[in-house]
């Protein structure tokens, strides 16, 4: 017998409270919408279950002024939330700090309201992702349930840092939140430098990065300053980075054990985060876990491509619809589809005819065509990584190739390149977030083009000097990697500190569209060699000598198709993502010296560099 879905419907009208000035432990008030239920004009009699969601992007925002009234709609309250010195709120912002005990606070004051039946759950995406895992790290006893979209396990290993590195589109943040801050709204001429500074002027300041205290219109604004120079120059694993607001995963033990759904993209930058932190709380809590993962680029579930590629149709999430679908089972106890979900849905990706989109092609992308038709499909399973995954090391050989045969004995000689700072390999597509004036999230061919910021040229970037390529034969049948790949990666350098970057390719055959082919990105990472054994203290390495260096990519799920190859390309910068290593073993932010580094790869039968794959039997 068919399994009969219940669910909320729209049945009340809406009556909004602005700028409730909800009171903080400390004495600071947050300003905060109230949106309520309304029959015939006034409040709806009874008690509601409570959605929160906590923003630095404004409570006002029409987004949010539509999710409020949504719920309303439906028989909650939803409240929207400004965090502490955003917009109407009072106190100084200082990213993620107090949302822990902040976002405490305000669940406990819903949950002890007249109109609320105590049931509280929170909402959001990227920040107020991250800060609703930070408040349930102090276990507020009227939360019930979370959706954490794209937010953070970690900020130090998997997100503001990768592995020892900076993702610099932190520091482009800082410009883009200061240009919406209290003080600048308030100022119109404050407003404009710092508009202008984030419109016009950060491709030129992220040539001139790192960061100079006092240098830029960031030292008007001295919190949001502060914070990106922290940031900057905080590079170890310290007290810093430990705190509540950062390393979610540092209080595991002690977050609330309530029904969560992790929800995220592969080519979103907190695909490791979401992840993570299923994995790690769906072992150590009892209630249910829940991942999703979509072929989506930061927060865009409703978009169905991600760069140059389209996955069809089937990539569009309804948004809201699914949220109400989670609160209606864990906040009203009502049987919706929710029952019937397996702990894990992704999409796989990489199904597709690989051929370019024509206006107005059934199941594609109709209003953007040219994009490639990489395909995919949405799939359950019940845990992750899948349990049928094999991890199989793919090894990097003298010939270029890539195989699951081990080197042996016998002349396999090193590889070698020279790595200038100054003349980084740059980045096109990936999992980014928060930069779109300098970089662009998502699947691109890996080739120059005028449209990317620091592209000299129309050249496959396996064609530079400083980028090594390895690659499979021609696949004689689909492979599927789906789940955490790791890269195990030996290496030397004349350097005493340098970087090493992985990035796993699909590299497409040639076609009537496309002649020569398509390399398109799957997933990618970077390491700081002097991070190689630890993030709390630093070890310059000896140059010269071998050293293995291990470090997570991004996961992925993408199947590789037959005729296809699987290609991984090694460097050491992929900028202005990440920041570029001097390559002195200078202090992290404050270097200005810059050297070159000769670098040496080695794949040999005692120093066997290789990739972990999670490949699917089929």
């Amino acid at each position: 017998m068919a399994t009969t879905y219940e669910g909320s419907h729209q049945q009340y009208g809406v009556i909004a409270e602005r700028n409730l000035m909800m009171p903080m432990r400390d004495g600071v008030r947050l300003a905060t919408d109230l949106y309520f239920p309304a029959s015939d004009g006034v409040r709806a009699e009874g008690q509601f279950p409570v959605i929160l969601e906590r923003t630095p992007y404004s409570k006002d925002a029409p987004r949010q002024v539509t999710k409020g009234k949504y719920f309303a709609r439906r028989g909650y309250v939803c409240v929207i939330q400004d965090v502490r010195g955003r917009f109407e709120s009072e106190g100084e912002f200082y990213a993620f700090a107090k949302e822990a005990p902040d976002g405490y606070d305000t669940v406990e004051w819903l949950g002890t309201q007249a109109w609320s039946t105590g049931k509280v759950g929170t909402m959001g995406d990227s920040y107020a992702g991250s800060d609703q895992s930070a408040l349930a790290t102090l276990n507020p006893p009227h939360l019930c349930t979370m959706i954490v979209a794209v937010g953070a396990s970690n900020y130090y290993h998997s997100s503001m840092r990768q592995n020892g590195t900076l993702e610099q589109r932190f520091l482009i943040y800082a410009f883009r939140m200061a240009s919406t801050s209290r003080e600048a709204n308030a100022d119109p001429a404050l407003k404009a430098a710092i508009t202008r500074a984030f419109t016009e002027d950060i491709p030129g300041l992220v040539n001139q990065f790192p960061l100079r205290e006092g240098a830029t219109v960031l030292s008007r604004l001295p919190s949001y300053e502060r914070w990106a120079i922290d940031v900057l120059t905080y590079g170890e694993y310290s007290d810093y980075w430990k705190q509540r607001g950062y390393a979610i995963d540092e209080y595991y033990e002690e977050h609330a054990d309530v029904p969560t759904l992790y929800w995220g993209g592969w080519y979103d930058s907190y695909a490791r985060n979401t992840t993570a932190s299923y994995t790690k709380l769906s072992k150590m809590k009892q209630s249910p876990q829940y991942l999703l993962m979509g072929p989506w680029t930061h927060g865009q579930y409703e978009v169905t491509f991600a760069g140059d590629i389209d996955f069809g149709s089937d990539a569009h999430f309804n948004y809201l619809d699914t949220k109400l679908m989670w609160f209606d089972h864990y906040l009203k106890g009502l049987n919706t589809q929710v029952v019937d979900w397996d702990p894990v849905r992704f999409f796989t990706m990489g199904t597709g005819d690989g051929k370019r989109t024509i206006l107005g092609s059934p199941g594609l992308n109709a209003d953007y065509p040219g994009l490639i038709n990489h395909g995919g499909y949405w799939r359950s399973a019940p845990d992750w990584p899948l349990p049928e995954s094999q991890f199989v090391p793919h090894y990097l050989h003298g010939d270029g190739s890539l195989s699951r045969e081990m080197p042996v004995g016998g002349p396999n000689p090193a590889s070698q390149y020279t790595f200038d700072p100054k003349n980084p390999v740059p980045t096109i597509g990936g999992g980014i977030s928060a930069a779109e004036s300098v970089m662009r999230a998502g699947a691109f061919d890996q080739r120059g083009r005028p449209d990317f910021f620091g592209c000299d040229d129309n050249l496959p970037l396996n064609q530079r000097s400083d980028v090594l390529s390895f690659q499979t034969t021609v696949l004689e049948s689909d492979v599927e990697v789906t789940g955490p790949i790791e890269m195990h990666l030996w290496a030397s350098s004349s350097a005493v500190d340098t970087d090493f970057t992985a990035k796993l390719i699909d590299v497409y055959p040639p076609s009537n569209d496309d002649p020569e082919g398509l390399a398109i990105n799957i997933t990618d990472s970077i390491i700081r060699a002097r991070y190689r054994n630890g993030f709390e203290q630093p070890e310059f390495m000896t140059p010269g000598e071998p050293y293995e260096f291990v470090f997570q990519l991004s996961p992925t799920s993408n199947v590789f198709q037959l005729g296809h190859r699987i290609r991984l390309d090694i460097s050491s910068s992929n900028w202005p993502r990440f920041d570029v290593n001097p390559n002195t073993g200078g202090t992290l932010g404050l270097e200005r010296r810059y050297e070159l580094a000769h670098q040496t790869v080695y794949h040999d039968a005692d120093c066997a560099s290789h990739i972990m794959l999670p490949v699917q039997k089929g």
